[in-house]
């Protein structure tokens, strides 16, 4: 707790030294907010209610002032964070899709599960079919099918597309939530959402209570590199906007040169999005998400680049970055178009990243019965147990089968893998320096 401290108060120093011409309204604004204190100290000894009326403004009010980049002050938190997550896939990817939804639950969070239309319907019905059988699931309703499949194709727009369709889906239907993940069927966490008594490594959502609400986690570099000859210039087409039977992308002669009405931006296609972005990219009040997304639909690999490029030339977004995408991956050096496939092997590699997610797997691989043994305690066919689950694990019954206060976190004593990561990638060195250059 004391290191969550410490890069409070750097975050604090960045924020209120980052941009010198704000500082003319600081000293106003502080004489301000002392005067509202005291008026408000006044109206606590005067009002009937008296100290309740006082802890309910308080409590509203340290939360955020504005919509910039605010640490949270750890003595007042805010109730904890919800996490709206894709997980989406393709065909044979229905049993993968449906045991890393299990590996993620929480009463708390929402998901959305897409196979795309290569995957057959009766594969997609399956799917369907687990979700509504599933009385935990039906007890929260927050777990939905994308029953309208869409065509993805590798390395086209469409991945983009799928990904805004679901974000969409979670702005309409799914409530409040705080940050947004998008995953695939061959993802797999490596920590829990939330603890669970004594055996469980530090949470997610237990981690995440500490961070103010607009970071966006996304790794991203305008070094683009090799990518400017081989993505940038090229200009393809990707038949899945317009074709009903997945095809490759194709690629047209002519060539084009680099924009300069915004500066492109690459990086890793899997990232954790606040809500505040996904909002702007979904209604794009200043047109830059919807010419940024038209640029993109005939770019080669778009799901590497169009986020990264809309965070980045959006002033209102670019210094709530945070250069990471929380991911696990083994690439060769340099990297291939895909990584490698995780094994046993790399069990150690994975528990030291201190990533709380890694890629790709194997369906079925045996790793993920370790990860599910060793870092979730997560048993064959269940959710992850969290501080929620108040039932027996005796012979192996599911101790999710009774259910208490969904709100409370129970984060164990185990490793502070996901501390020390969230600490580091927040440090002086890390943090302001590595956004968006």
């Amino acid at each position: 707790m004391k290191r969550l401290k410490n890069y409070y108060m750097h975050l604090r120093h960045h924020h209120h030294h980052h941009h010198n011409s704000e500082r003319k309204w600081v000293y106003p604004l502080a004489i301000g907010s002392m005067l509202s204190i005291f008026l408000l100290f006044l109206a606590t000894l005067t009002s009937p209610a008296g100290s309740p009326f006082y802890r309910s403004v308080t409590t509203t009010y340290s939360v955020f002032v504005e919509s910039k980049l605010h640490p949270l002050p750890i003595s007042t938190l805010p109730p904890p964070p919800r996490i709206a997550y894709l997980i989406s896939g393709s065909v044979g990817d229905g049993n993968a899709t449906k045991r890393t939804v299990l590996s993620l639950y929480h009463p708390q969070n929402y998901y959305i599960l897409h196979l795309d239309l290569e995957a057959s319907p009766q594969e997609r019905l399956d799917l369907r079919d687990f979700v509504r059988g599933s009385e935990l699931f039906q007890r929260f309703r927050n777990v939905k099918v994308i029953s309208k499949a869409n065509l993805v194709t590798y390395r086209g727009p469409t991945m983009v597309a799928n990904t805004l369709h679901a974000a969409a889906i979670l702005l309409r239907e799914c409530g409040d939530w705080d940050w947004f993940i998008n995953l695939s069927a061959s993802d797999y966490p490596l920590v829990t959402q939330d603890g669970w008594f004594l055996i469980s490594e530090r949470d997610l959502l237990h981690m995440f209570s500490y961070l103010p609400r607009d970071l966006n986690f996304i790794d991203h570099t305008s070094d683009i590199g090799w990518k400017d000859h081989q993505r940038a210039r090229p200009i393809i087409v990707d038949p899945g906007l317009y074709m009903s039977k997945k095809q490759d992308v194709f690629w047209i002669t002519q060539r084009r040169s680099r924009p300069t009405a915004f500066k492109l931006f690459t990086g890793s296609a899997w990232m954790v999005l606040s809500r505040s972005f996904i909002d702007y990219t979904i209604w794009g009040w200043d047109n830059l998400p919807r010419t940024v997304l038209m640029y993109y639909s005939n770019f080669i690999s778009s799901p590497e680049g169009y986020f990264h490029t809309v965070i980045c030339n959006a002033q209102e977004f670019r210094n709530t970055t945070v250069n990471s995408d929380l991911h696990f991956i083994s690439w060769d050096n340099p990297p291939k178009q895909h990584p490698h496939y995780l094994t046993v092997d790399d069990m150690q590699r994975m528990v030291d990243s201190n990533a709380p997610f890694a890629r790709k797997f194997h369906r079925e691989d045996p790793v993920l019965d370790r990860i599910d043994a060793e870092l979730l305690s997560r048993g064959p066919g269940m959710a992850v147990p969290g501080g929620w689950c108040i039932g027996s694990r005796e012979n192996g019954t599911d101790p999710c089968s009774e259910i208490g206060d969904t709100a409370v976190l129970r984060p164990g004593p185990g490793s502070k893998r996901l501390e020390i990561l969230i600490s580091s990638l927040l440090s002086n060195e890390s943090f302001r320096p590595r956004q968006c250059i």
